[in-house]
């Protein structure tokens, strides 16, 4: 993981308009990831949006994608980078799964 990675992944999300983004530290207490991205969008076309997005940067970069789920899915995609994962999640389906309660408030 480097920081050019995380600052792409960042300003992706920020520049695509990407709802109340979550980052969390998982380097410490896991060993599936180091770093754990939670966000949302408005509908499905706005999902839709924001992981062509991130991929388009994270290729344009360079940054291999180990696997891609859900592309198609209305209320989740989920992009594995390997140490870093990123959750792109509708409104309802962020607030069912509520990932975020799965780990510290401090890791954020």
């Amino acid at each position: 993981m480097t920081k050019k990675t995380l600052q792409i992944i960042d300003d992706t999300l920020k520049e695509i308009k990407a709802l109340d983004t979550k980052k969390l530290n998982l380097t410490k207490i896991n060993s599936f990831t180091d770093i754990l991205f939670v966000t949302s969008g408005t509908s499905s076309t706005h999902m839709s949006a924001i992981s062509n997005k991130l991929i388009r940067a994270l290729k344009k970069n360079k940054v291999e994608i180990i696997n891609l789920e859900g592309k198609n899915s209305s209320d989740w995609v989920l992009l594995d980078l390997g140490d870093i994962v990123i959750n792109v999640m509708s409104i309802s389906a962020r607030e069912y799964y509520d990932l975020e309660s799965l780990w510290d408030d401090s890791l954020t």
